[in-house]
């Protein structure tokens, strides 16, 4: 490990390659490449210092330079052991990011590389997970007075912010970036669809056609899996606890269980909730030998390792990613990515096109944030609906694609109520 004062990284001598997987995504990234043009003219972050803990790959480090050449000093370390690109976490220490991350950290490494972020005493903060806006309350409240606000990317994470803001103890506002629309409707959707079938099918080279896919959790990452599982030929079937959501997924065509019951009959499973235990003991126990287990939620214990390593009378490692564990009467469960979030910690997470409007976003939400913090109180936002079309608008001309507008006749009619039959 090299690590110095402004660094902590696996080999410093991986920047290079880490520098073109950065350029690469880069390039199909138009929404964020914009912003970055306007940033290295205006500055907007000069002498503001931000502490980003993201999934720290090659689309995050694009967002990461984004930040800086906007003036920000900008440090960082890892939302998830799994998910660090060492190549890249090198290539950001060269180009001046102060990281502190290597793949496949432990717990005390991971605080540890968390606290020596936080060590610049950052204005802002981004968060994936809510991990590090919860260490600045519970052990670095020294902080708090210097921090503007944070944003969150996560679905999981605005859980855990709510939470906090219903019971009063959050210290400073926090932007709910995965509130917006061109985050939620096509990151969580299309980004985890297509990522976690990604990284479930490099794992294991297994066809799913003709398969049963248990889908755990109807949200909109739910929806994206369910989806591709479809399109790849899967038997889809959905557990949700939500009768709206439920009930949504069988008019789109899938069936829907109880988990008890999709047990029995699926052959690959994945959770999506946020929640934990959603797959355990009284499930583990009534599975078909063979199933594949993955989990696309961000941390985890949606997937009980507790109850499979309870049942298990030998563990081993088949393949890289999967952790085979052997029950007493001979079945085999297959577990992906130490039942970390499988698109990230088995591939590359989300393609560069999708993640360019969540960075974005998150981009301007740390804009958004120096520019009102004074205003703003000690709650979750959501950003202004105008970002969100500015990002869309964007990435609709980056594609070629132009929309209609209203007349001014059209637009008076919309804001009229004389208007009858």
């Amino acid at each position: 490990m090299d690590c110095t004062s402004d660094y902590c990284v696996r080999d410093i001598k991986l920047a290079p390659e880490g520098e073109r997987k950065i350029d690469w995504v880069s390039r199909f990234m138009p929404v964020l490449q914009s912003i970055k043009r306007n940033f290295e003219k205006e500055k907007p972050f000069k002498g503001v210092k931000i502490t980003a803990c993201l999934h720290l790959e090659m689309k995050t480090a694009f967002l990461l330079l984004t930040l800086k050449s906007g003036g920000a000093e900008v440090s960082a370390t890892a939302s998830n052991p799994l998910s660090t690109q060492d190549d890249v976490v090198a290539a950001l220490a060269k180009a001046g990011v102060k990281v502190y991350a290597v793949r496949g950290e432990d717990r005390e490494q991971y605080y540890e590389f968390m606290h020596r972020a936080l060590d610049i005493e950052p204005n802002i903060l981004i968060d994936d997970g809510a991990d590090m806006i919860s260490v600045v309350h519970r052990e670095r409240q020294e902080l708090i007075d210097n921090i503007w606000g944070a944003s969150e990317e996560t679905t999981t994470g605005v859980i855990r912010l709510r939470a906090m803001e219903k019971d009063g103890v959050l210290r400073f506002p926090v932007i709910a970036v995965n509130d917006s629309y061109t985050k939620y409707l096509f990151d969580n959707r299309y980004g985890t669809g297509q990522s976690t079938w990604d990284g479930i099918i490099r794992t294991t080279n297994l066809l799913i056609a003709g398969k049963n896919v248990v889908v755990i959790g109807y949200g909109w990452c739910g929806r994206g899996i369910a989806m591709r599982a479809r399109g790849l030929g899967a038997t889809v079937i959905v557990v949700e606890v939500d009768p709206i959501r439920a009930l949504e997924a069988r008019m789109d065509g899938f069936l829907v269980m109880p988990m008890m019951d999709a047990a029995r009959v699926g052959d690959i499973f994945i959770t999506a909730t946020g929640d934990i235990n959603c797959i355990r003991r009284e499930h583990f126990e009534v599975m078909k030998n063979g199933v594949i287990l993955a989990n696309a939620g961000h941390f985890d214990v949606e997937i009980s390792k507790p109850d499979l390593e309870a049942l298990a009378t030998e563990i081993s490692n088949p393949r890289p990613n999967i952790t085979e564990y052997r029950l007493r009467d001979g079945r085999r469960l297959y577990l992906l990515a130490d039942g970390r979030l499988v698109n990230l910690a088995a591939a590359d997470g989300h393609p560069a096109e999708i993640m360019d409007m969540s960075f974005a976003l998150q981009a301007m939400a740390a804009k958004y944030i120096r520019d009102n913090h004074e205003k703003l109180e000690n709650r979750v936002y959501t950003l202004p609906r105008e970002i969100d079309e500015m990002v869309a608008r964007i990435k609709l001309r980056a594609m070629g694609i132009d929309i209609e507008e209203l007349t001014e006749e059209q637009r008076k009619y919309l804001e009229s109520w004389e208007h009858g039959t």
